[in-house]
């Protein structure tokens, strides 16, 4: 694997699952857990362990929402734990009219951003609208207090994205996996026309995941021309690395390798960018670019506590 010299990696989207049902009792979006989640679950431990033997210096855990809807209190829990290691986004109904208190709460429990998923693999409700006016409120209250916000939904979603934009202009918004663009055209990528017209708003941010690693070498496309294509139209500055694990299949040393090999022809500093300063730019509690390392010492607690 390819280092960045004395740049430690941040993941920027990775899940957790507790393994106390009981404590943490499961309330999937849309009624159905995701497949991913049932077989090949992750905890707090093994997390830790996962971004130790990567390499990785701290990863932003993503609630799981086809796990968990909007009860974050695992990823709350995680985060308190080993603040050092992790920062936590949180799920929430944006069109509640309790939104904005929710939000606040769950700010104030020590996480560091929200994230609204409207369509993924194992949820995708299509009556529920981004752009829905219901909405205004909490994405008023993101915007002013800049709270970073994630956003999953796939491309034929993207002109309630836009609209969102041109409302509310100094949100922080970062688009999970690119919205899953299609890719196999190849350059100048006319399927991703939608997405890549999107480079106007200087407000949206990308999450360059294992999805977009893997989809980007399919058909005429290539890994290289891909990465390329939107760092040149996005700048790498808005562009972050996540590991999407263990949702995506691997271990997370295998996905970080990939992602590197993948990026391999940009230069030192876009990658940079990628796998570490942008993360620590939306994500401030992260720290200083320079000097952080995993912490070996809270990984050695969580094992002889488990």
């Amino acid at each position: 694997m390819t280092k960045l010299p004395g740049l430690p990696v941040v993941d920027l989207h990775s899940h957790v699952i507790a393994d106390d049902a009981a404590r943490y009792p499961l309330a999937p979006m849309g009624g159905k857990q995701s497949d991913w989640s049932k077989e090949r679950p992750v905890n707090c431990a093994g997390m830790l362990e996962a971004i130790l033997q990567a390499g990785v210096a701290q990863s932003v855990l993503v609630q799981a929402s086809t796990c968990y809807g909007h009860d974050n209190r695992y990823v709350q829990a995680c985060v308190n734990a080993y603040p050092h290691n992790f920062a936590g986004v949180f799920s929430v109904d944006m069109q509640a009219a309790d939104a904005s208190a929710n939000i606040r709460k769950w700010m104030e429990s020590g996480l560091s951003g929200a994230r609204v998923f409207i369509a993924g693999h194992t949820a995708a409700d299509h009556t529920v609208r981004l752009d829905d006016p219901r909405a205004f409120a909490a994405w008023g209250y993101i915007e002013e207090r800049r709270i970073p916000i994630c956003v999953q939904l796939r491309a034929d979603g993207l002109p309630q994205l836009e609209a969102l934009l041109t409302r509310f202009p100094n949100a922080v918004v970062l688009l999970d996996h690119f919205a899953r663009p299609v890719l196999d055209d190849g350059p100048p990528y006319a399927k991703a026309a939608s997405l890549l017209a999107l480079a106007r708003f200087p407000n949206l941010h990308f999450k360059y995941t294992t999805h977009n690693v893997r989809e980007s070498g399919e058909g005429e496309a290539t890994q290289a021309g891909f990465i390329r294509a939107v760092v040149d139209t996005f700048g790498a500055q808005r562009i972050g690395w996540g590991s999407n694990f263990p949702a995506a299949s691997g271990t997370l040393a295998s996905l970080l390798n990939d992602a590197m090999a993948a990026t391999a022809s940009l230069s030192v500093l876009e990658r940079e960018w990628i796998f570490s300063r942008t993360a620590r730019s939306l994500y401030p509690e992260l720290g200083p670019h320079e000097g952080r390392t995993a912490d070996v010492s809270a990984f050695v607690a969580a094992k002889e506590g488990a």
